[in-house]
């Protein structure tokens, strides 16, 4: 190497000039072509432009879209809205997990807290049940990590890695994360027919063989007691994860299987409460099922809707989410996004190339006001006009059957707010719920 005295004014031009040309001395020497100050000066302007047009974002919108939420430089794989509905994480390629605000959504500026992933980037994100931390999946590293948050005076966070990965013990590519509610334990399934129940020090307590050919889709559910999967298989299988009196773990039982579609199932999701689960199939359909049953009775889950969704039978993969009370459902395939009242089995509303690339995550936030996509460098947020509109439709048969004059007064003024705000939301744009 040699050392380059900078005091001298002549030596600073020279090493400042070969250090503006030196992206183009390669082409120039290659082509036999002497250096030329004027193409020399054309082909760098020419060379930033194209460094500047490379990063720039899908351009999208729409009358529903309450904002969108643009930090990261690679393209969002994974996100997951934390339990006491305050935080949305996002993580990316680029080597970070972003921890954004829910009360910014409809305001002009969208803060975010950065998370740095040493020497790798995380595909998966989920928040712990106390928000206190999250874990991810790293994608180099084939492994769980967790990142506690420990919050600072001024009010932000500091995010800190534990000293040690969970060990690797996945031999397919994992496809899905979670942690239950409870705390008690976390789940990461892959593409295989694997999935693992953990402690929450990385201790494997259970492994499960879904013989279902592959993993397409695996979820905990939020009432932390089950565990469902699906893939090649037309149906979904749910398993209860057990504990003991005292904590202590115990075993895995065979819940149920939700049974009635005729090909592979692409995705699945519960209700808040756990008591409706939703898929959607490559036979073209969708299904809306009633999972609160005495399983241990030999009850079966009641299908109480079927709807149709061609695009599920191509070959792209399909997301889908369900709104926290199971009024909506919300389907993507490529990158546009299609939702469903799923007491009548009608689309309400459709959005088309929401992303750049393909649709990679659907989630609800946990008041269901707003649906949340991602496929790109930017998180989309939707105005879940589906979910008001069903909302004043429930007010209305609860006002047609109400008894006495006092229970009337209260609904048609909680009839009246939910009629306004749905007009609101429906006019549209940023700051539509304000």
């Amino acid at each position: 190497s040699t050392d380059v005295d900078f005091s001298s004014l002549s030596s600073f031009r020279y090493w400042s000039a070969v250090a503006t040309t030196w992206p183009f001395l390669i082409g120039q020497k290659a082509n036999g072509f002497p250096p030329d100050k004027s193409s020399g000066s054309k082909k760098q302007k020419q060379y930033q432009r194209i460094r500047k047009e490379k990063p720039q974002q899908h351009n999208f919108t729409h009358r529903l879209l309450a904002a969108a939420l643009k930090s990261h430089s690679g393209n969002i794989s994974c996100m997951d809205f934390s339990s006491n509905g305050k935080y949305l994480a996002t993580c990316a390629d680029d080597r970070t997990i972003r921890i954004w605000s829910t009360k910014d959504f409809l305001q002009r500026e969208h803060r975010s807290m950065r998370a740095n992933v040493e020497l790798d980037h995380a595909t998966l994100v989920r928040f712990s049940p106390d928000c206190r931390a999250f874990i991810v999946w790293l994608a180099n590293g084939d492994t769980l990590r967790v990142f506690k948050m420990t919050k600072r005076e001024d009010g932000g966070y500091i995010f800190t890695a534990t000293p040690e990965d969970f060990p690797k013990k996945h031999k397919a590519p994992v496809i899905d994360i979670g942690i239950a509610n409870t705390g008690k334990f976390i789940m990461t399934a892959s593409s295989d027919t694997t999935v693992l129940i953990w402690s929450l020090k990385g201790q494997v307590l259970s492994t499960i063989n879904t013989n279902q050919m592959n993993n397409t889709h695996a979820a905990v559910s939020p009432c932390g007691r089950f565990v469902a999967s699906c893939g090649f298989t037309p149906d979904v299988k749910v398993w209860e994860v057990c504990f003991g009196k005292k904590g202590e773990f115990q075993e895995v039982v065979r819940a149920f299987e939700l049974k009635g579609h005729s090909a592979a199932v692409h995705s699945f999701a519960f209700s808040n409460d756990s008591r409706r689960m939703a898929s959607v199939s490559k036979d073209g359909t969708w299904k809306l099922w009633d999972t609160d049953v005495e399983y241990k009775k030999k009850q079966d889950p009641y299908l109480l809707k079927t709807g149709r969704f061609e695009e599920a039978a191509g070959a792209a993969p399909c997301h889908l989410a369900l709104s926290p009370n199971a009024q909506v459902l919300a389907l993507a395939s490529g990158s546009s996004i299609h939702l469903y009242n799923t007491r009548r089995g009608e689309k309400e509303e459709c959005f088309e190339r929401v992303h750049g690339e393909c649709i990679a995550n659907l989630s609800f936030d946990i008041t269901g006001r707003f649906l949340a996509s991602c496929g790109d460098r930017a998180v989309r947020l939707f105005h879940n006009t589906p979910g008001h509109r069903a909302m004043v439709e429930e007010m209305q048969g609860h006002l047609k059957r109400a008894s006495n004059e006092s229970t009337r007064q209260r609904l048609q003024q909680q009839l009246t707010q939910a009629q306004e705000t749905l007009k609101k939301v429906t006019l549209g744009g940023p700051g539509a719920e304000d």
